[in-house]
């Protein structure tokens, strides 16, 4: 398929999905009383400026994952600003903040994301995800004398690649967390989106250098090994299934031409909608890569999740309907779920937060809807008057649901049932179980 067809193919499959527009979201809880409510999105207007200046602080400097110093800084400006200290470095990582205010009972977590892309900065919108964190948190956080609870705000870092939240979980960052919550940027508007489960392998073949022409014979050729690799990966794709994922690049290829190469190396990723689905597309990557080994009588070394394999989101509908109808709120007009093709799915380090902790991470447009996410394109969108308007519309309807949980049993009472129908709590390494077949 041409470029220019590709492109046409998701005009066409975002149109259709726009034109799925979602029924307007009845309230099945009362929520927080009315005048809770009022007062959390006046606090947001209240903020605003400070948090579209958080914004585009982000964009102007954008970091990578586990370097966000500068943006953990600015974050922390904000809240100190507003009369709340963050602890830097918290459970452990360095570029990790935490911000707590309440009195106990039900506690729910806003997270926010900072992290920037290798070369196309917040092309991802991270930048967005944690104005709308710090603003959500202000606003819920001073409502706690009304309604109880505790409120937190995490900042999480390295979640382009590092598996921040998950290093956070093992640190227990999560622990006595009833509900997490957070957006992300996109083209639309969605309250429940697929987001896949994520896996790497870093792969080395290791062959015996020899004089390329005068005796080649006597070596064997890793580069062969790990250009065969790719192609079997290539060949596999037909037969996987049609959400699944298989990407492969290769880091280091030889030095000189003249050389047989002995040490090559390459980075495997994969990506599958479900836990077993990744465990089977598992073994069949690897098997690839120990073939591609023999085929060249070369070594093989198979390296599964040196950085924490991200599992499939599960989205907790109860906090999702509080969510949409909130969001809708704003005068934004939500696409039905299901709408976008299940094949448009990213991965993110939330679904291992998620098998744990009741989670979710709605779809907030800040672009218009054929601009996808990880391009120049749509980072440019991540600042400007849109993208105020998503942190606002993102700040306050996160900001109600948190205090909807806090303030009302019987809704915090359905989002435990709901994520107990899901599997109830597990552990990433459990649910992986421990790692690729041998």
């Amino acid at each position: 398929m041409s470029t220019d067809a590709a492109r046409r193919y998701l005009a066409d499959v975002v149109t259709n999905a726009v034109a799925r527009r979602a029924r307007p979201t009845e309230p099945r809880h009362d929520g927080a009383p009315a005048h809770v409510r009022a007062a959390v999105t006046a606090t947001v207007e209240d903020v605003l400026d400070d948090l579209v200046g958080l914004a585009d602080r982000l964009h102007a400097r954008p970091e990578t994952a586990f370097a966000e110093h500068a943006s953990v800084a600015a974050a922390c400006d904000v809240l100190a600003r507003h009369g709340v200290t963050a602890t830097v470095g918290a459970h452990g990582l360095a570029t990790a903040f935490r911000a707590e205010v309440g009195t106990g009972g039900p506690t729910v977590a806003l997270l926010a994301e900072y992290d920037a892309l290798p070369g196309l900065g917040h092309a991802c919108g991270h930048n967005l995800i944690c104005a709308a964190a710090v603003g959500a948190f202000l606003a819920a956080a001073a409502r706690t004398s009304d309604v109880g609870g505790t409120v937190v705000l995490l900042g999480t870092p390295g979640e382009e690649g590092g598996g921040g939240k998950e290093l956070l979980a093992r640190a227990g960052a999560f622990d006595g967390v009833d509900a997490v919550l957070m957006v992300h940027p996109s083209g639309v508007d969605l309250s429940r989106h697929v987001w896949a489960g994520a896996r790497s392998a870093a792969v080395r073949y290791r062959g015996v250098a020899a004089h390329a022409a005068a005796t080649p014979f006597l070596g064997r050729n890793a580069l062969d090994a790990v250009v065969l690799a790719y192609q079997g990966l290539a060949q596999l794709r037909q037969h996987v299934l049609p959400d699944d994922r298989v990407h492969l690049v290769i880091t280091d290829g030889g030095e000189t031409p003249g050389v047989v190469p002995a040490d090559t190396r390459a980075r495997v990723g994969i990506r599958s909608g479900s836990v077993d689905g990744l465990r089977e597309l598992s073994g069949r990557v690897e098997a690839v890569l120990r073939a591609a080994a023999d085929a060249t009588g070369t070594e093989v070394e198979v390296t599964w999740d040196e950085r924490p394999a991200y599992l499939p989101m599960r989205n907790n509908v109860p906090l999702a309907d509080r969510f949409a109808l909130h969001l809708e709120a704003q005068g934004r007009v939500l696409l039905e779920p299901g709408a976008l093709p299940s094949g448009l799915a990213a991965s993110t380090d939330l679904g291992n937060v998620s098998v744990r902790v009741p989670a979710i991470q709605p779809l907030v447009a800040t672009s218009p809807p054929h601009v996808t996410v990880h391009t120049a394109e749509f980072a440019r969108w991540t600042t400007g008057e849109r993208a105020a308007a998503a942190v606002r519309d993102s700040a306050a309807a996160l900001a109600l649901t948190a205090v909807d949980v806090l303030a009302d049993p019987d809704l915090l009472a359905d989002v435990r049932a709901a994520f107990a129908a899901q599997g109830g709590p597990s552990r990433a390494d459990e649910l992986l179980d421990g790692g690729a077949p041998a």
